[in-house]
């Protein structure tokens, strides 16, 4: 039985405060919040360090049990003593990103000129600004050189930009069902979603904070954000075309399971997250670009290994752009592994426990592997 880490701290580093954190867009943000949680203990030449990064809609807790107005850990079982991210071994440290709505700088924070929630007076953000920001926090704890930097999904995008920023710092990159960039599918699943949310009569132009937020479009864009996630073969295994009832009944209401398990799915979505941190997000990763492989010194990355981690039935984020990535890192004479998984579930794969056996194994190995 895998033994948990124990109860854990949420911590808050607060920076930026006088003259704010120049962003790529050329404005500026602060003071800049960033929430995060550490796990295990850091060596004394501070050489065991691990970043983990969340996905899109993730959070700094990352393993533990959830305590106060914590979410449930997404990736508990991959986090803790023995298992992949060993923190006997390792000292693992999951940071919330800006634009979020989980505790770091987001549209919902209080802008300080205004004493009002930003809203979409929020600068856009990107990906690379998310990674400059979680560098000044490392920087903060110490850390000249990262063990490994691990995510999937937008996670997986963090992990390649920090190395694109700041190559020569982190040892061994793990992303998985990732991408160098959005496909203009990719892209479009995106911008329903968001013109989903912003149709809703309660977006208000961004301006909702303080009466009812526009759950309904919010949950639209999740309903269509989660039938990605999944696949066909695991959809048909869960739900089928089964009905809820057997009255027949010609309504228009969720006669289906999977219409009902879309509906609780997006309702719930609406709980836990902010419309404008959706819009934010979404936009940062439909931006990202490291298609070019100048991000990739010509000389490789002398001390740095990949391993590469793609899901067969991901149609998402399918494995031929993984092995893209893969083609690029080769090209430039940069250490890459790439491992494709046969799991049915498609691109949640990754957060799902009973899979994490598959990665598991890789993951241990290709972290413990000194060279």
């Amino acid at each position: 039985m895998k033994k948990s880490v124990g109860a854990v701290e949420t911590k808050h580093f607060t920076f930026a405060e006088a003259e704010g954190f120049k962003l790529e867009s050329g404005r500026t943000l602060g003071p800049i919040t960033l929430v995060y949680e550490t796990y295990g203990q850091l060596n004394a030449d501070k050489s065991n360090a691990i970043l983990v990064m969340h996905a899109f809609s993730g959070n700094a807790h990352v393993a533990g049990p959830a305590t106060g107005d914590q979410d449930p850990a997404w990736w508990d079982f991959m986090v803790g003593p023995g298992s992949a991210l060993d923190t006997d071994k390792y000292f693992v440290i999951c940071i919330n990103v800006i634009g979020g709505c989980k505790g770091s700088t987001g549209p919902s924070s209080i802008n300080p000129k205004t004493g009002k929630p930003y809203g979409i007076d929020f600068p856009l953000i990107t990906i690379a600004d998310m990674v400059r920001t979680q560098k000044v926090l490392i920087d903060h704890l110490g850390i000249k050189k990262l063990h490994g930097v691990i995510g999937g999904s937008m996670g997986g995008m963090l992990a390649l930009q920090w190395v694109a920023c700041y190559p020569g710092t982190v040892e061994c990159v793990i992303p998985i069902a990732a991408t160098l960039k959005h496909s203009p599918q990719q892209i479009a699943f995106n911008e329903v979603g968001r013109q989903a949310i912003m149709a809703d009569p309660a977006w208000k132009g961004g301006n909702y904070y303080g009466g009812p937020v526009p759950e309904k479009g919010l949950a639209v864009a999740r309903m269509l954000g989660h039938i990605t996630f999944m696949s066909n073969d695991s959809m048909e295994k869960k739900f089928s075309r089964r009905l809820k009832d057997d009255t027949h009944a010609f309504k228009f209401s969720a006669d289906f399971e999977v219409e009902g398990y879309l509906q609780y799915r997006g309702m719930s979505f609406t709980k836990r997250f902010d419309a404008n941190s959706y819009l934010y997000i979404t936009k940062a990763m439909d931006f990202f670009d490291l298609s070019d492989s100048k991000w990739i010194p010509e000389g490789g990355l002398p001390g740095t290994r990949f391993l590469v981690i793609a899901f067969k039935s991901d149609w998402l984020y399918p494995s031929i752009q993984s092995q893209e990535m893969v083609k690029q890192l080769q090209m430039r004479r940069v250490d890459a592994t790439y491992c494709e998984t046969d799991s049915t579930y498609g691109h949640d794969t990754f957060l799902i426990e009973s899979e994490a056996g598959k990665q598991e194994h890789l993951i241990k190995h290709f972290l413990a592997k000194r060279k």
